[in-house]
């Protein structure tokens, strides 16, 4: 063979090579990533053939797949009272995705998890149609239920997180407004694109998932966690704190820091600035205590975690404190602290169960298209937030707060442990957000709740955390307990 012709059969080869090796990595390394892209409506409409496997909750079917006469989209995703359990279910959309436990467990739900491999195989040597498996979750649905009852009857805006916090499951988690999710299931592109739009547009964001990815200054409730900083750099339930109705904001030329009303703390103790959520007490001992052991004892409750439920959370922060007057604000939970109802119901838990925070979950097990199950949850340590002692004292001192704590609601025969919040936030209207944290029975925890209502609920600039949020804390709790919660 001439020269000529072996550079071309080289180069050929070389070819040969690179087509063959670009299509081994373009089938098996990628295969998994373009599997998954969105853009690929093929995948888009083998699933869409396939029987999406159930979401259920103690029995429930939240979400499921109904047969159709269409030849492409052969099933079509229907949820049974869809705007209660949006933020758990999420939805799945052949246009838009999809969000919530719908996208966190997707491969459980289409069939394709590793888990459920041989059941596949089965399926193709017998000739049956593939299926999904099935996500059973921790939800009440009673509890859920009178959650998202307490919230839209009123026409509040808000959320509800209800933990076991001995377990780390979820038994409620709640939006108001929410959203159908049966609107982005049809497979008429204008009609959805239409419906998403409506819903994007809305100004009062019925698809933010407010339970866990809204972050909202905590008000007074923070005071628990600087309770607990507090207690574990030697202060005592009984140590005397400050009093006055105001307080100079130290580095500002006449700015002040005061009590609700203005008033003049009625008790001098640690317990009693807890159970009158005295600004200026907290105020001080956030002083006193610097910013890195604000900050440290805000990270044993969760703050800053990478926390998956399996949906993402977003991160609680405390902010910059970047002087002195910012701490004395931050002390208070004002200034640029953030949670997450979430965070919120996780600081309650915690202190339920003697300071171990436990992780929370939303999904009780996964199960086979037979129902069989796969795997099941299991609870896991978070962290240690504060020791069973420091637990106890800050439990105590709770139950001295829903006591001077009022609203409606108060369940007789049963004591809860409870904190309040009224938060500033920039409202042109000064309307605030009102929380309610709290556990029940107070003695052998088995429910913790958090509750916030934004921009005064229907309140206005009148409103607190005791008026409009704790009756909704304390209706949830009394549906968990009633249940066996």
């Amino acid at each position: 063979m001439n020269k000529p012709l072996r550079r071309v059969a080289l180069a050929m080869m070389a070819m040969v090579v690179l087509l063959m090796g670009n299509a081994t990595y373009v089938q098996v390394i990628q295969a998994d990533e373009l599997n998954q892209d969105g853009r690929n409506v093929r995948t888009r409409y083998e699933r869409y053939a396939r029987e999406r496997g159930q979401i259920i909750a103690q029995g429930q079917s939240l979400a499921s797949s109904e047969k159709t006469e269409d030849p492409v989209y052969k099933f079509q995703r229907h949820y049974a009272n869809g705007p209660l359990y949006a933020p758990v279910t999420g939805f799945y959309s052949f246009y838009y995705g999809s969000n919530g436990i719908e996208r966190a467990e997707d491969s459980i739900l289409d069939g394709t998890d590793d888990s459920l491999a041989f059941r596949r195989l089965s399926d193709l040597f017998t000739g049956k149609s593939p299926r999904g498996g099935s996500v059973e979750l921790t939800i009440n649905p009673a509890m859920q239920q009178v959650a998202y009852e307490q919230l839209t009857k009123q026409g509040f805006t808000g959320s509800v997180v209800a933990l076991d916090p001995r377990t780390g499951e979820i038994l409620a988690m709640v939006n108001a407004p929410s959203y159908d999710p049966n609107l982005l299931t049809s497979s008429d592109n204008n009609e959805v694109a239409a419906q998403w739009n409506e819903l994007n547009d809305d100004p009062d964001r019925p698809m933010a998932n407010r339970a866990v990815s809204e972050i909202y200054p905590p008000g007074s409730t923070f005071k628990l966690i600087t309770t607990a900083a507090a207690l574990q750099n030697g202060y005592k339930p009984n140590s005397k704190v400050e009093t006055a109705a105001r307080i100079p904001l130290p580095g500002t030329a006449s700015a002040t820091l005061p009590n609700y009303g203005g008033n003049t703390c009625k008790g001098e103790t640690l317990t009693m600035a807890v159970a009158y959520s005295c600004n200026t007490a907290f105020a001080k001992i956030a002083g006193e205590l610097g910013p890195e052991k604000l900050r440290e004892a805000a990270a044993a409750f969760g703050f800053g975690e990478d926390l998956q439920i399996p949906m993402s959370v977003a991160k609680s922060d405390l902010g910059a404190m970047a002087d002195a007057a910012a701490l004395y604000q931050s002390g208070i939970g004002q200034r640029d602290v953030r949670v997450t109802p979430m965070q919120n119901a996780m600081v309650a838990a915690a202190i339920a169960n003697d300071g171990t925070m436990m992780k929370p979950q939303l999904v009780k097990a996964t199960r086979a298209p037979d129902m069989t199950e796969l795997d099941t949850f299991r609870p896991e340590e978070l962290k240690q937030s504060v020791s069973p002692e420091i637990a106890h004292m800050i439990r105590d001192m709770m139950i001295q707060s829903e006591k001077h704590t009022k609203g409606s609601g108060k369940i007789s025969n049963v004591q809860i442990a409870s904190k309040t919040g009224t938060a500033q936030h920039g409202d042109p209207d000064d309307r605030p957000h009102g929380w309610y944290v709290a556990f029940a029975p107070a003695e052998n925890p088995t429910i913790a709740v958090a509750v916030i209502v934004e921009n005064g609920g229907d309140e206005g600039a009148e409103a607190t955390g005791g008026s409009i949020a704790a009756p909704i804390g304390r209706e949830v709790i009394r549906a968990g307990l009633q249940g066996g919660g």
